[in-house]
């Protein structure tokens, strides 16, 4: 247990690195009360830490090492004291206990992630998936088959809407399916990745990856490569096809018959990611009123952001698309309002 104050700082330091990094999901995390807020934000930083290895320059065998010492500091959480008395505040626990002062000084997430499972009932090892969806990036996964590739997107973002899930709790009429509600928060969650994966293809083949299923890619003509090439070889090949493509159109024929081959391609894709949007956003009908606005806040943004994509797919070829801060503060509002973006 930590003291009153090491909760305090560590829930802040949450909060800061949910504002921050959370260019998206800070708008509908913010419409929380102050408890579920918190706790959101200790899920959120430390999924930002676990992807932020992956994602780093360091040696394989590195990244391996620390998501081992994620895990294991998963596991010692999972052994943590009971959940905290109701209304406890991270700012107020009067009976937290003394730290010993030659105690050693703690990982500011880990005690906001350790408290947060006290308070609520985080599903045992959904954070651990988390974990092995980012060893499946560090270990340069391919995917072949659409179905493939949800395995990895219910792993790095249906894990979290389950997660979420703990924290916003069901109304007490639907409290007797919460197997229905976990299915849909993991159906939103894998539509909230297919969008990331989609805003982020020219980013990722440029950092070697390729997340787009190979049949797909082959199918549209974006790639010719032979079945399931080492994963670099097909971030370059489609790198040069999202070159290709990103010329204008006063460019010859190749550049446009690519630039058509991609936007097809987009547009199938960006079609089944709403059609898991429109089966998960269900699940905040099972929410009480702030929890939903929550959730439609953050897929609303992402859903807004899938439709920008879909009216104009050459654009993935050229950038990273994204969504105007005001546009977003305004989903975030009539998310508030219990109105669908």
């Amino acid at each position: 247990m930590s003291t009153a104050a090491e909760l305090a700082a560590a829930y802040s330091h949450c909060e800061a690195v949910t504002r921050s990094q959370a260019g998206n999901f800070y708008y509908g995390i913010r419409l929380l009360p102050g408890e579920r807020r918190r706790a959101m934000c200790a899920v959120y930083a430390f999924a930002r830490r676990v992807d932020d290895i992956g994602d780093g320059a360091l040696a394989t065998h590195e990244k391996l090492r620390l998501l081992d010492g994620e895990a294991r500091a998963l596991a010692a959480i999972g052994l943590a004291g009971s959940q905290a008395a109701p209304g406890e505040r991270p700012d107020g626990a009067a009976d937290a206990p003394q730290r010993r002062p030659d105690a050693p000084a703690a990982d500011l997430v880990m005690v906001a992630l350790a408290d947060t499972q006290r308070r609520f009932p985080l599903p045992a090892g959904v954070l651990g998936e988390l974990i092995d969806g980012v060893r499946m990036d560090v270990a340069g996964a391919t995917y072949e088959e659409f179905d493939e590739l949800v395995v990895y997107c219910r792993r790095v973002a249906g894990a979290i809407g389950r997660v979420c899930l703990a924290i916003f709790g069901l109304r007490a009429e639907e409290a007797a399916a919460p197997a229905e509600a976990e299915r849909l928060a993991d159906e939103l969650g894998v539509a909230l990745q297919l969008t990331n994966i989609l805003r982020d293809v020219r980013e990722d083949a440029e950092n070697g990856r390729v997340y787009l299923p190979g049949t797909e890619l082959r199918r549209f003509g974006v790639l010719v490569a032979d079945e399931r090439p080492p994963q670099s070889e097909a971030a370059a090949e489609l790198l040069a096809a999202l070159a290709s493509a990103a010329h204008d159109a006063s460019t010859g024929a190749d550049e446009a018959e690519q630039r058509e081959r991609l936007a097809a391609l987009v547009r199938f894709e960006c079609e089944r990611a709403r059609e898991w949007f429109d089966r998960g956003i269900t699940l905040t009908g099972m929410l009480d009123r702030r929890s939903a606005a929550c959730v439609l806040a953050m897929a609303g943004i992402y859903r807004r952001l899938l439709e920008r994509i879909d009216a104009h797919p050459e654009e993935v070829a050229r950038r990273r698309v994204s969504l105007p801060a005001h546009e977003k503060a305004w989903v975030a509002a009539r998310g508030m309002l219990g109105v669908r973006a």
